[in-house]
């Protein structure tokens, strides 16, 4: 059976893999090596240096094009190097169309480190379409979509974006962290450029920091690929096999993540110390609707405010859990809780994440594969402290 013909559950499994030539190697090797012998200069077995190319990495960059229906896969260091390596398709003069519900490290990347060398960054509420378009004009060249955001949870219509990016000669561009391709293919909806922070649901496990890109189209994986070999910004071998590894349990944990989601979600909503919780699983959340037309399902990850809105509560709050973890990240197998406003997003000024809805008494929730009842038992807990 050829790999273009299995379901998802059994691509992330088989998905652009093949038994390892030397001996015949389920799963891909760890080829932790710098470099290959040559017989005679520029004749060689497809890898020279592993700047360039490394069989490990080779296998997960054919996974991930593989689940994500692509083409080509490249992996990175980090979610943000393969945003860097998306953001040097640009030149000084070009625009960006962006978000105002944005993951904080995105947002420092783009004003930080992109604006000052002449590109400009709009950020505007996408889930307002004319916002879009109100924006674009002939200097527009790349559209960032997240969805659903980090972390209000709002959802982008990623087909109405592919269509005015068409529209306006500009590339489309998803980050695809939050749901994974588990719950939804940009590139099958039109987009450019799929990209994920691995670190989170694709690793799954907490012990890896790497980034991958997927495309469909050839010139414009030429172009990423080039950028990726000379500014030199990879994954090494091992953090790849530990992706890749992680890929092939993706399915089964974020059928739990879902599921566990969905129970903490109305828990969440029915607590009396709580004042509003942001999960797209709602039939009254704003786009609701695109996220049931776009999504298989709604995901483990949510934000929730207190009744109190009191921010010495919160840290309280947080401060408290006893099962889940107070830390950075997501997508862990283990539930994590953040404060976005001191943590996530405190690159944003304060007066911008406010405009957004990161408030102070925000805290939002990577929902794990625990058992659901435990995860109950410790909310309610420290909900309790307050």
């Amino acid at each position: 059976m050829s790999h273009k013909d299995l379901k998802f559950n059994s691509l992330t499994i088989h998905g652009g893999q093949k038994p390892d030539e030397a001996y015949g190697s389920v799963i891909p090797p760890i080829y932790q090596t710098s470099t290959y012998t040559q017989a005679a200069p520029g004749e060689h077995k497809g890898y020279e240096y592993s700047r360039s190319g490394n069989p490990t990495r080779t296998a997960l960059e054919d996974s991930i094009a593989s689940i994500e229906n692509g083409k080509h896969g490249m992996a990175f260091g980090s979610g943000l190097a393969a945003i860097d390596c998306i953001l040097k398709l640009l030149k000084s003069g070009d625009e960006v169309i962006s978000s105002n519900d944005l993951y904080g490290g995105s947002y420092r990347i783009f004003t930080k480190i992109f604006e000052p060398l002449g590109i400009k960054f709009h950020f505007v509420p996408m889930t307002n379409i004319e916002a879009v378009k109100a924006r674009i004009n002939e200097n527009t060249k790349l559209i960032w979509v997240e969805t659903p955001t980090n972390p209000m949870m709002n959802i982008i219509d990623i087909k109405a974006m592919a269509a005015v990016a068409k529209s306006a000669g500009a590339l489309l561009a998803v980050d695809n962290t939050f749901a994974t391709p588990y719950l939804q293919q940009p590139l099958n909806l039109g987009a450019d450029i799929v990209m994920h922070s691995a670190t989170k649901y694709l690793g799954g496990h907490s012990d890896v920091v790497m980034g991958l890109l997927a495309v469909k189209d050839q010139e414009i994986a030429e172009r990423l690929y080039f950028i990726q070999k000379s500014s030199g910004a990879i994954c090494g071998p091992m953090d790849a096999f530990l992706v890749l590894r992680g890929i092939k349990t993706l399915a089964v944990r974020m059928q739990r993540h879902c599921e566990n989601g969905r129970e903490l979600a109305y828990f969440l909503r029915n607590h009396p110390k709580v004042a509003k919780v942001f999960w797209p699983g709602f039939e009254d959340h704003p786009n609701h609707n695109i996220a049931k037309s776009q999504m298989a399902d709604f995901g483990g990850m949510m934000s929730f405010t207190l009744a109190s809105g009191n921010f010495e509560d919160t840290i309280k709050v947080v401060s408290s859990f006893k099962l889940i973890t107070l830390g950075e990240s997501l997508g862990g197998v283990e539930s994590l809780a953040g404060h976005p406003a001191s943590m996530s997003h405190g690159s944003i000024p304060k007066m911008e994440r406010e405009k957004t809805g990161i408030v102070d008494s925000l805290i939002r929730l990577s929902v794990g594969i625990e058992d659901v009842e435990d995860l109950k038992a410790d909310l309610h807990q420290a909900l309790n402290t307050i």
